[in-house]
């Protein structure tokens, strides 16, 4: 049996990283990989869905042309096949390119198969048996499919599905109004599918602020986005050649007809076919694997990265708890979990950056908060850009004076919020931020002027 020194089950965002780290430091590392090296950021979320908002914004902007004094003459037609050719270029040059630098590093054997666990030490794929005393699992997850009367009935598409469709569909339903969801429906409805958000939660995005919710909710009912809400009861069904969506909803027609269903209702981690039992590895009554601060397991010599510990579900949270574990076991640094700050974006257009505290949390927080805002219309680079939908808003603790989150909806916001989360790390008084001079013209040039008008939070 084929002994190495650490073993990486899953080449996600956490598990490469770490890979090359140990590898670096002489280790031999055995990684496994089932499917498409990368994962679900690299193949069928990240780079995939950016590349798609990119094509549907260039759409957007080419029937808005005339607002800029731009002629462009004629009806604007999207290619789709040709989206997906580009689309899928990025993400080949990604995947291709991650999975030459791993079969060609220096101590790293690269498996492609499934991975089980044996033992607390030892973990099949294919027909070959591997051991380590070091084990780190970066599985991630994949889309839940909701039990919903009827689901078994119809054919759907989940957001890995969804990237393999070379076509426009006539009209797209989605089940589910959060961050997947959205997405993709603004995406598609800009190609020229009509498309209708279902969504349970009496409104959208319903982790956000209200306000942000009816925000997001405008901006895509201008387009032309439908959208219905509070559907406590949702079945499908098949009707001839099309899908049929019945509504238990306060408003609006008791069922919608589409041509094609996405379902966007959340996701799971891909911790059921491990052997985690032969391991003593504990997982949570949804599957995700129970780690410590440190994103260790309760067995010794085994760690949780990624999607697949419910300590995170981005990209970026996958790859701060390689950043973690690397620091821990290399270097004999201390880094936790519990160190970094909740950030992340909602990439619709314009995109929703988000960082810390939100206006709910702050009122629940027990604190003195002070709040700042200004909408979109008043920020001269959107004006400029004639993209004036959203506000800024920004939340402060009116006795340390550090700035508790901020929720950025508008033109370039998932870039500016990131001036936001670095003062947050630093935990410096907003007055850093409030007396710097930033560039103009910019969104984030109005961050200082914003904090200018702080005032008691109702």
């Amino acid at each position: 049996m084929p002994n190495f020194e650490a073993i990486v089950i899953g080449t996600g965002q956490a598990g490469p990283s770490l890979a090359f780290r140990l590898a670096a430091k002489g280790m031999k590392v055995a990684v496994i990989e089932r499917h498409l090296v990368g994962g679900t950021c690299v193949n069928t979320g990240c780079t995939p869905t950016k590349a798609l908002v990119a094509s549907a914004y260039a759409a957007q902007m080419a029937r808005r042309a005339a607002e800029y004094g731009v002629a462009v003459g004629g009806e604007i037609g999207v290619d789709m096949k040709r989206v997906k050719e580009r689309k899928d270029d990025i993400v080949a040059r990604s995947r291709d390119g991650l999975t030459a630098a791993l079969e060609n590093a220096e101590n790293i054997t690269l498996y492609r198969g499934h991975a089980r666990f044996v033992s607390p030490r030892e973990v099949e794929t294919g027909a070959e048996r591997i051991g380590a005393d070091r084990i780190f699992i970066n599985v991630g997850g994949r889309a839940s499919i909701p039990d919903m009367p009827g689901v078994d009935a119809v054919p759907y598409l989940t957001n890995s599905s969804m990237m393999e469709i070379d076509f426009l569909p006539r009209h797209l339903i989605v089940v589910g109004g959060s961050y997947v969801g959205l997405e993709i429906g603004q995406i598609y409805h800009r190609f020229g599918s009509e498309v209708t958000v279902v969504e349970m939660a009496p409104r959208l995005v319903h982790r956000e602020d209200e306000d942000v919710s009816a925000a997001l909710r405008e901006i895509l009912e201008r387009e032309g986005v439908n959208v219905r809400l509070g559907a406590k009861c949702i079945s499908l069904a098949k009707r001839e050649e099309e899908i049929v969506t019945r509504l238990d909803c306060t408003e609006g027609a008791p069922e919608v007809a589409g041509s094609h269903l996405l379902l966007a209702v959340g996701r799971q981690p891909n911790t059921d076919e491990l052997g985690l039992g032969l391991a003593g590895v504990k997982c949570d009554d949804r599957g995700y694997i129970v780690v410590d601060d440190e994103l260790r397991t309760n067995v010794p010599g085994i760690w949780a990265l990624g999607d697949c510990n419910g300590r995170g579900a981005f990209t970026h949270t996958a790859y701060n708890d390689f950043e973690i574990v690397a620091a821990n076991v290399l270097e004999g640094d201390k880094r936790r979990v519990s160190d970094r700050v909740v950030a992340y974006a909602l990439y619709t257009d314009p995109p929703l950056g988000r960082v810390g505290m939100s206006m709910t949390d702050a009122r629940k927080s027990g604190r003195r908060v002070l709040v700042a805002e200004r909408p979109m219309t008043q920020i001269a680079r959107a004006i400029e850009k004639s993209e004036t939908q959203g506000f800024v808003r920004i939340l402060v603790d009116g006795d340390s004076k550090e700035i508790l989150g901020a929720s950025l909806l508008g033109t370039g916001c998932d870039e500016a919020v990131h001036a936001v989360i670095d003062l947050i790390y630093a935990k410096a008084p907003y007055t850093v931020m409030q007396r710097a001079m930033h560039i103009h013209p910019t969104v984030s040039e109005l961050l200082p002027t914003i904090l200018g008008d702080l005032k008691p939070l109702d």
